[in-house]
């Protein structure tokens, strides 16, 4: 079947290939058990299909069928944590499947088409709700962090050694301290971007796509520092790490630490090198 340009990685893993084959099928099942009307995908997906559905009732809605990726497996048990607070609501999950069916964000606008300043004074007002205590269905960011320090070496060498030895020695150093002397343990979301909140009705903005983790809510921050949808510079990554915290009242070093770690860890995948992670990483350790 076609799917979006942004998900073409997929087809090159067996994992990936298999997945493909299976999608026809699932659709079908899942327009089925939920008596859904189906759009054409959206175009931006990149490790979710995600459609526009139509409920027999008429209401709007969209279904995702997950990539068995290990980062979103608990994306269903975070919406429903949230239950609609600051975060699109979860209407149906099959587990199987790793099928969600979740409200529809409409107009549905990402946040980064505002000016940098004002989506920032719109995430620190979302970020404090959806920093809830959570329990034992979500990865630790210790463990996560773990898992990251374990791998980034021999990803480092199989992508042919893309960025100097002394990036990967301070990313490892910052994972290695940061995982003690945590803060409270919340909900938090590595992946909270600014293409991952849209402008809705029911709220005036809503977060999708969480990949939840529980850990210090000076992690939270991490993607929209790193990311470029608010500007990339060394200028505008510093501005929002320095917002970011002061807005939030959030330890400063923590979150740069964080940025540091989590961004060299996410720059190699099985698609490729992403020279703006590591740009991100150069310029905050004051490298550029």
């Amino acid at each position: 079947m076609e799917i979006p340009d942004e998900m073409a990685w997929v087809r090159g893993t067996p994992d990936g290939r298999d997945w493909l084959a299976e999608l026809p099928r699932r659709l079908d099942e899942c327009a089925q058990l939920w008596s859904l009307r189906l759009g054409p995908p959206f175009p931006y997906a990149h490790a979710s299909l995600a459609l526009p559905a139509e409920l027999a009732d008429g209401t709007a809605a969209v279904l995702k069928l997950q990539f068995p990726d290990r980062e979103s497996s608990h994306e269903a048990d975070a919406l429903a944590h949230w239950a609609g607070d600051g975060a699109v609501r979860l209407l149906a999950h099959d587990r199987p499947r790793r099928a969600l069916l979740v409200e529809r964000c409409q107009p549905g606008a990402p946040l980064h088409t505002l000016p940098a300043d004002r989506a920032l004074d719109t995430v620190t007002a979302l970020l404090p709700r959806l920093w809830r205590p959570a329990g034992a269905t979500f990865t630790p960011l210790a463990e996560e962090a773990a898992g990251w320090a374990e791998r980034m070496p021999g990803a480092w060498e199989r992508a042919g050694r893309p960025y100097e030895r002394r990036l990967l020695d301070a990313a490892l150093g910052q994972l290695a301290d940061l995982t003690v002397g945590q803060g409270e343990q919340v909900l938090v979301n590595q992946d909270l971007h600014a293409g991952n909140v849209l402008s809705a009705g029911r709220e005036p903005w809503l977060v999708i796509d969480p990949k939840p983790l529980t850990g210090e809510r000076e992690f939270s921050v991490v993607p929209l520092v790193r990311g470029r949808e608010l500007g990339h510079s060394p200028a505008a990554v510093r501005y929002r790490l320095d917002r970011l915290s002061a807005d939030l009242g959030l330890d400063r070093e923590r979150v740069r630490g964080w940025t540091i770690g989590q961004t060299l860890a996410w720059s190699v995948a099985e698609d490729g090198v992403f020279p703006h992670q590591i740009e991100v990483v150069r310029w905050l350790l004051g490298l550029e």
